[in-house]
Order: C-alpha cells, then structure tokens, then sequence
C-alpha cells in the first residue's frame, strides 16, 4: 500500500470570485457584530463587520481613484495596525495585488523586494523601513481618510488570477515571491473543521502581529469569513499579558506560534481560563514539553498544522481528530497529499518527502518570474514541499524533518544563504556559515560561524546585521574559527556546525 491520501476533493470555487468579497460575505448579515477588538490593557478599539466591509470598499475607492488599475502590484510598508487587513482587503477588493511583507525588513532587503515586483505603488506607514524611489506612495493618514470615500464594488473575476504576493525564504538565499490565487482562501475553509474547530460563535485570540502571514489568515480573514471575533493585542503585548486579556475578553480560541506557548508557562504554570476551549500552533514543530505542560496548566489542548507559504496549512489536528502521540495529525479532509520517493508514492511506513497535489486549490500559482523554479518543485502532479515524513496506515503522518538546511526562528523559515550573503559581505570576514541550535529546551538562535585573520567584535557584527537584516534573521552569537565545515567535494557541511558550537560552549 502507497503513502497516498484518496481524500475526498474540495468542492471547486465558485465563479466570478473576489477573495475579499469571501471574507467579507457576511458583513451585511451581521452588521453589528464585532468583527475586530484591538485589545490593550486599558480597553480594546473594536470595528462591528458594517464598519469593517464600509472601510475596506472605502479604501478600494481610493486606490483606483489614485490611478491604480486591476493586476497592478501594491506594495505593504505598514506597521501592525488595523491599516494592514484593511489596506490588503481593499487592494483585493479593486483587483490589486498586495505584496504583503514584514515592517521588520531592513530598507536593504526592501529593496530587493521592490526591484522583484516592480510595484506601482507603496503604501507606509512613518518609521517602516524603504527606500527611496520614484514610486508613489500613500502614507497612513492618507490611507485612513479613505475609509470614508463611497464604497465601490468587489471585482468580481476568475478565482485563479493573481490575489495576493507573500515572500518566503529560498534555498538559493533569495526570497521568492510567492503568488497565490483568489481561490486560496476557498481552500482555507478545510482548515475550519481540520484544524480549528471554528464556529461562528468563537473569539479567537491571535498572538502575532497584523502583518504577520499566520496571523492575517488565521487570526483575521477565516474567523471574518465564518462570522467570529477576531482579537488582536496591540503592538508591545508581553506573553505575561496574553493571560489576562485572553481572561478579560473571553477568548475561546488561542492562536500563537510554539515559542509563545512557551514564554507564557515561564510566567504561569497553572492558570484558569474557564472559557477557552482550545489552542492553535503553526510556525514551528510543537514540542510534547510544550503541549504537555499548557495542557497541565490551563486544562486545554494544543492541535498543531504543518503547512508552507506556498499553501498554507494542509496536515493538522483537531477538536474532532486529535494527533495520535508524536504525530503531526492527518490531512484535512479535502486534500491529496503523498509521501514520494524518487520513483512516486513509497510504501505505508516509509520515509519520503511530504507532497501536494498540484489540484489544491490553496496551491499558490508559482513563484513570480521563476517558472524554471516553480517547475522544480514539481515531481509529475505533485508539489514538494522539501519536508520528509511518513505516513501510518491510520494516515498520521510524521514529521521527519527538512531535507535541506532551513531554519526556523520564531515561526519565521529562514535560509541561511540569505543570512551568509550578507556576513560574506563584511569586509572583514573571509567566510561565514549559520544554523539554528537549540540553546535551551524549545528555543532556537541563530547562530554564525566565520572565518577571518582576526576576531571580528561581536558589537560590531551586532551592529551590521541589525543594519542589514530583519530581527527574526539575524544571528545571535557570532564564533570566530579557523575552519568551517566541508565535505570531500568542499561543500558546506552546515549540520556540522551544532558540535562546533557546544564545544567552544563547553570552553566558555
């Protein structure tokens, strides 16, 4: 027997299809009802889903009138604030494609997103790093005043053309620009029963940022899209505060990567929420130290997905189908996934890499100017996702770790290429290499290897990758060698760094 699911298929999206309209299809029903409480210490701003569905058509108006046509690429420098759904929601809505991407981006790093998308048009928020061209550009005050333009319609159209860009880290050290279709968010109501256990009566409490990719699907658009309250806490919550609001706000569901479940039972190690039903974890493998421990201190369970950029989440547990014990949980029902060898599927209980069918529909549509790369990633109808796992009779599948050398730092997949490209770069290193190592149990750092004459301050170093790089990709300790790792044909030998690293620990 293969290691293929024979799921029943997803029902096809509906056409014409706006991805903003789906979000929002409830809006005129609920009227009233909170869609959005931006929650602080001292009281929380809330938007009903009138005010929500006014703003975002309000703001498409005036990204038209702004000279904007449908396809153009409009890029998001804004902050973590209600402007990024509402801004990403209003591009959608005119048939714009919003290039979503992190306010932590250096103004390096921006512009090579800019010189890859070629965007007609920048929206900024003051303090967001970008740099400076000749692309107009509408800043936050501007953006808020068009929330009272008269709304314009949804344009309505083929649910497979361009909806949305997001970045993720490549192997070859270059982010890839990741274009998903508007039928993707179609394909995210699998996750509703497949991994939330979502209903319309739930507030779900999402820890990360606005312009956080899993905090704008999970955390925002499919509570919207099913008619709950999403709750966001405002920019500079500590995990320490994440109790109480989810205590005051009666949240029902709470969504954070790994690393804040974590931070949290440092605080707390038994706390009583009597209204929280469950948690949700993505991002990064949850430990069974974490889910063991938030189950003993709150009395719930955590049901994690696996998933990427490229389609979100596909593998999950649930309120209805727990994980069986060190599983990942099982395909959400509706999708075809496959555990391939060099010659397709293998055998049940065998090792190979964790595939998609190229049918899902929250398959992104490729990588944007790289159709040779986008083709490589596909062995005949099946999407790699450069995972391994196997796969049980049962149909749990296991996660066996990357078949490459990604990172992970705070939910964030990482590539070291990017990270050496820009140590190479310093004029003082001759070579560098990086990893992420587990420093304590469940945290993960960064970490950086270089060879030079002399010892390089790590100040110094502190100083230029601040300069160069996000906050989630830069290294935090830097060691001095005389050697980095190779193989016999003088490859990298990047996995080879973790003993390095304990041992000049030991020394210190």
């Amino acid at each position: 027997m293969l290691s293929q699911t024979q799921s029943e298929p997803f029902p096809p999206c509906p056409a014409p299809f706006n991805l903003a309209a789906h979000v929002l299809g409830r809006a005129d029903e609920l009227q009233d009802k909170v869609a959005l409480a931006v929650l602080g210490l001292t009281g929380a701003e809330r938007w009903s889903f009138a005010r929500l569905k006014t703003a975002v058509l309000g703001t498409a108006t005036g990204l038209r009138q702004s000279g904007l046509v449908p396809g153009d690429r409009v890029l998001m420098r804004l902050g973590n604030s209600i402007d990024f759904p509402i801004s990403y929601l209003g591009c959608i809505a005119a048939d714009l494609v919003p290039v979503v991407t992190s306010s932590q981006l250096t103004e390096r790093e921006t512009a090579t997103i800019i010189e890859t998308v070629a965007p007609k048009h920048i929206l900024r928020s003051v303090g967001v790093a970008c740099p400076t061209t000749d692309i107009p550009e509408t800043e936050t005050d501007a953006l808020r005043a068009m929330r009272d333009l008269p709304p314009t319609r949804f344009e309505m159209g083929d649910p497979n053309r361009p909806a949305y860009i997001i970045f993720t880290s490549g192997t070859s050290g270059t982010p890839r620009a990741v274009v998903h279709a508007h039928r993707a968010i179609w394909a995210r109501q699998m996750m509703f029963d497949g991994w939330y256990g979502l209903t319309e009566d739930d507030r779900l409490l999402h820890a990360g940022a606005f312009n956080w990719t899993y905090t704008l699907g999970t955390g925002l658009m499919d509570p919207w899209t099913i008619g709950a309250t999403a709750l966001i806490p405002e920019t500079g919550t500590t995990p320490e505060q994440l109790l109480l609001l989810l205590k005051r706000h009666d949240a029902t569901i709470f969504a954070a990567a790994p690393g804040v479940y974590r931070k949290i039972l440092g605080y707390h190690k038994e706390t009583s929420l009597t209204r929280l039903r469950h948690g949700l974890t993505a991002g990064e493998k949850l430990s069974d130290t974490i889910r063991n421990n938030w189950e003993q201190a709150t009395g719930t369970a955590l049901y994690e997905a696996y998933g990427m950029s490229e389609c979100s989440t596909f593998v999950s547990a649930s309120p209805s189908n727990p994980a069986a014990p060190g599983t990942l949980g099982q395909p959400q029902p509706g999708r075809r996934l496959a555990l391939l060898g060099p010659d397709g599927p293998v055998p049940i209980g065998q090792e190979g890499t964790i595939a998609i069918h190229r049918s899902d529909p929250g398959l992104m549509l490729g990588y944007l100017n790289a159709e040779e790369e986008t083709q490589a990633r596909m062995q005949g109808d099946w999407f790699l996702t450069g995972d391994q796992g196997v796969i049980d009779e049962a149909g749990n599948i296991t996660y066996l770790g990357r078949s490459d050398d990604m990172m992970n730092a705070g939910g964030y997949r990482v590539s070291p290429m990017e990270v050496e490209a820009v140590l190479n770069a310093h004029p003082d290193i001759t070579q560098a290499a990086v990893t992420d190592i587990e420093v304590k149990q469940d945290a993960r750092l960064i970490m950086a290897f270089y060879t030079a004459p002399n010892p390089v301050a790590d100040a110094a170093l502190t100083s230029y990758v601040q300069e160069n790089l996000a906050a989630y990709k830069q290294p935090r300790g830097f060691f001095h060698v005389e050697a980095l790792p190779t193989g016999a044909n003088g490859k990298l030998l990047r996995r080879a760094l973790r003993p390095i690293y304990e041992s000049l620990h030991d020394q210190a």
